[in-house]
């Protein structure tokens, strides 16, 4: 199975795009025990509904997934850790769960096989930090979902200090394909450092919002096209509140991990936002500042006094323009830096992203 994934090539849907197969492997080649897999489905990136709809349209394939995952890695126990705003996914899951257990599908001995795995829902409380792997192994285990230092990395010392494989819902879900057809038909979907198909949220000012499925390699205008783009698009903004934003000209985009990397922005988890030229951007830059302001946890000072500065530099700036702003904007890139370099996770590290591409690329304030 290990192999299998490995093969493929499938890498971390979440955002991260770390190796699955890797992230097994080191997993189950560790002599502690016991392992645990966690599976995030803490979906709190504004602009991401693509888990969402896998759990409440199939949570059959997320338990399967899980199960496969757990026998791949020496895992008997999972955790799936779901967002406390998801109602309908979570009646859906624990419904599927219990149908599992009655039909042999979890419990202590799966299709008489020998293997013994099960599944405990933990709901999240709403902290965006949580998205962070570490920070929600914390908050799991009763503490506050803050980060912790890395290293030791969580293949070896994660969940209740023991050896842990943490995947994200989507990519939970492809694995199931994967074992289907072989890995080298599904890495023959993509291209070669992009494999497989993936999911894209598409919102905003498009006629159809909502989850596409394309494969990777496919540019940003073919997906608009899909979603009905409007003639007087401006921006797109990619990977959420902690991506970057690509100017209505540069829709050749491919949308790819490495295509969105050299274009100067990202693809994380798959948003896709277009904003037409009726959208006021400065409030937009402003929304998100407010927002890493609002979720930082606090730990580290880059990112607590950081996004404080951010959002304080951006009010000052709302509705000013030319020399009036080049203080404030250059107080921004400043405080971007910092956090940028010195901050403890992935929340502080790209709480600047969103404004210095709109800065860059959209001339947001000239």
């Amino acid at each position: 199975m290990i192999r299998e994934v490995t093969e493929s090539g499938l890498v971390g849907r979440g955002g991260a795009a770390f190796p699955t197969g890797r992230k097994w492997q080191a997993t189950a080649a560790r002599p502690e025990h016991p392992h645990y897999l966690v599976c995030d489905a803490d979906e709190s990136e504004p602009g991401t509904f693509k888990d969402r709809v896998i759990m409440e349209g199939d949570p059959y394939a997320l338990i399967e997934a899980m199960t496969v995952a757990g026998y791949a890695t020496g895992a008997h126990h999972g955790y799936l850790y779901l967002r406390g705003e998801y109602p309908r996914a979570l009646r859906g899951l624990e419904h599927a769960i219990t149908q599992a257990h009655a039909r042999g599908l979890l419990g202590d001995d799966i299709l008489g096989q020998g293997y013994a795995f099960d599944i405990e829902i933990r709901r999240g409380a709403g902290a965006y930090i949580c998205g962070e792997e570490t920070a929600l192994f914390n908050s799991i285990e009763g503490y506050k979902g803050e980060p912790r230092s890395k290293l030791p990395f969580p293949v070896e010392k994660g969940l209740f200090g023991k050896p842990t494989a943490g995947n994200n819902v989507e990519t939970l879900v492809n694995v199931l394909p994967i074992l289907t057809m072989g890995a080298a038909a599904y890495a023959a979907i993509g291209t070669e450092k992009s494999t497989g198909p993936k999911l894209f949220c598409v919102s905003g000012s498009v006629a159809r919002p909502g989850v596409y499925e394309l494969p990777f390699g496919a540019t940003l205008g073919e997906l608009l096209a899909l979603a009905g783009r409007p003639g007087n698009l401006r921006a797109v903004l990619l990977g959420g509140a902690a991506g970057g934003f690509v100017r209505a000209d540069e829709l050749d985009v491919p949308l790819t991990f490495e295509g969105t990397r050299a274009a100067g922005t990202t693809l994380r988890s798959g948003v896709v936002l277009a904003f037409d030229d009726t959208v006021p951007l400065p409030r937009v830059l402003l929304r998100i500042a407010e927002f890493f302001h609002d979720e930082s946890c606090g730990q580290c000072a880059p990112c607590r006094v950081g996004t404080v500065r951010q959002e304080e530099a951006l009010h000052r700036v709302l509705g000013w323009t030319g020399a009036d702003a080049a203080d404030d904007i250059a107080l921004l890139r400043d405080v971007g830096r910092a956090m940028r370099d010195a901050s403890i996770c992935g929340l502080g590290q790209t709480a600047r992203n969103a404004v210095e591409s709109a800065i860059d690329r959209l001339g947001a304030y000239e």
